[in-house]
């Protein structure tokens, strides 16, 4: 017997609900913004989970009033017709000329409401995040329409998060209504304070000049302790950006580190190896949309080997062809270099073109995540966290692998090294095309944040060098703090003397830095370091 009726309920209540709710909808198809907006309260106020997709269509431009009979309706465009369904049920009703039919049009204020019903509607979900995205819809909303759903919600609400979430929204509506007592508004200002934010301030600045001294009192207290909490949450966001800024840098600069370090060579084409990387990059991508598009999530990581291929190649001819005959000339190595570096910009322009070249973000990279106030995008965290990779890498492969042994017997004393039966020869090209090549897979790293273009390099080449010079030259660990440093630095001096200042007063630091410590903050010990 109770399960007969428990199917009778069911069939039932669709048939009560779409009784009473089929007028209200239809009265939505009014030409009085003002009706409308009542006809909107009203079926908010039924509580009707039904009526979703017709106020979803009605936001969207897609909920049309039948000229024969006035019954509101959701629509799509279909040929020259309006294909039409019932909002209730879902029911195909055919398709109409679309003449035949009015789209229902609203205005900033029917959107703000529609927005509000729909957040009050949708906080009996079953699924948690879903009562909480609609929670937060009605603290935005702040319509006093939605407190009774609210209320009714918060009474059955077990959930810890939605529950705060919903006695947000309800404390934002309260402190809309200047009648309530004074107790209420202090528990609603209290309330929004343990929120922070933009949005609590809009909702609390307002009341610091309310005429109840309790209330402005509160309301000030409020909004000075979230604008403190705003001001640690911007520094924390500016080290974030300073962290990815560096990271960035440490890619840029940790080849130069190695091929400045071990040889001694300027090389100004350094930021053409990162030029190289971006490149392989994108040509990497490129075939993979014409052949294999489903592998373009895969991209970066199968442009990486061939990025460090590439420029390391590129590096290795470079250092037998040009370099080994300039070593212990050091103003010629730089012109010859600067001049080399310019020869492959225009070679790349002759090849690919002088407009900036797409590079995609795979689906891995894309987007960001909250942590308080901070937000940290994807995309930087992957390329901290290859920078720490590559570096580590580096740094095994110096200490652990007779490559390694060699390259510090080296950048120590070449002399010695040389006596002791090193190929130092050897050791500088081996030295110079691994420089090179990480310096192809910055490049890798920077086409996903940068322009890639036959400038790329350019912008990270002076950077490069302090920072080299900065930590100490040769020493990687030095590379690592100046690294991460200099993009600290620069991104909290940015809001305080602006981007272009904040650079210069980096640069004089460095200057005068360096003018203390001739040798960098971590300088190589050796009997002929400077051979």
């Amino acid at each position: 017997m109770r399960m007969l009726l428990l199917l009778l309920s069911l069939l039932v209540t669709p048939l009560v609900w779409a009784q009473a709710t089929g007028p209200l909808i239809d009265a939505l198809g009014t030409d009085d913004f003002a009706a409308r907006e009542q006809a909107l309260a009203a079926l908010t106020e039924t509580g009707d989970p039904a009526i979703v997709p017709a106020l979803k269509a009605l936001e969207g431009g897609a909920l049309y009033r039948r000229l024969a009979d006035d019954k509101v309706l959701i629509g799509r465009e279909d040929g020259d017709g309006i294909a039409l369904t019932d909002p209730l049920t879902g029911t195909a009703l055919g398709t109409e000329p679309a003449g035949n039919v009015a789209l229902i049009r609203v205005n900033n204020r029917l959107r703000r409401a529609i927005g509000a019903s729909l957040g009050a509607l949708t906080l009996r979900s079953p699924d948690a995040a879903v009562r909480r995205t609609a929670a937060e819809a009605v603290f935005v909303s702040r319509d006093a329409t939605a407190l009774p759903p609210v209320d009714t919600a918060l009474a059955t609400e077990t959930d810890a998060k939605v529950k705060r979430s919903l006695e947000q929204a309800r404390a934002a509506i309260l402190l809309a209504d200047d009648t309530l007592p004074t107790d209420t508004k202090l528990a609603s200002i209290a309330t929004i304070a343990d929120r922070g934010g933009q949005a609590a301030l809009a909702l609390l600045n307002p009341l610091t000049g309310s005429t109840e001294p309790a209330v402005a009192k509160a309301a000030t207290e409020a909004v000075r302790l979230i604008e403190n909490k705003l001001a640690w949450a911007a520094a924390a966001q500016n080290i974030i950006y300073g962290l990815s800024l560096g990271s960035v840098l440490l890619l840029a600069a940790i080849g130069l580190a190695v091929t400045f370090g071990v040889m001694g060579v300027i090389n100004m084409a350094h930021g053409e190896m990162v030029m190289l990387g971006a490149y392989t990059t994108y040509v990497v991508q490129e075939v993979i949309r014409t052949h294999a598009p489903g592998l373009f999530d895969w991209s970066l990581l199968i442009a990486l080997p061939l990025a460090f291929i590439v420029a390391g190649g590129v590096g290795i001819l470079i250092e037998r062809g040009i370099i080994r005959f300039l070593y212990g000339r050091p103003l010629e190595t730089l012109l010859a270099t600067w001049g080399l570096s310019l020869v492959l910009q225009q070679a790349v322009r002759s090849i690919f073109g002088p407009t900036n070249m797409e590079v995609g973000n795979p689906a891995w990279m894309a987007g960001a995540f909250q942590v308080g106030d901070v937000t940290i995008t994807y995309g930087r965290m992957w390329i901290f966290l290859f920078g720490l990779i590559v570096f580590a890498a580096l740094m095994l492969l110096l200490r652990r692998t007779p490559l390694g042994l060699q390259m510090r017997a080296v950048t120590q004393n070449r002399s010695m090294a040389r006596a002791m039966g090193i190929r130092t020869a050897r050791v500088d090209a081996l030295t110079f095309g691994l420089g090179s090549g990480i310096a192809g897979l910055a490049g890798v790293a920077l086409s996903q944040i940068d322009n890639v273009s036959p400038n790329l390099g350019q912008g990270y080449i002076i950077d490069s060098f302090m920072i080299v010079i900065f930590g100490g030259v040769g020493n990687l660990w030095g590379t690592l703090v100046g690294a991460l440093s200099l993009g600290i630095v620069n991104k909290l001096l940015e809001p305080l003397a602006g981007a272009v200042l904040g650079k210069i007063l980096v640069l004089v630091g460095i200057i005068l830095f360096i003018q203390a410590r001739p040798r960098g903050l971590f300088a190589l010990k050796g009997r002929a370091i400077d051979h």
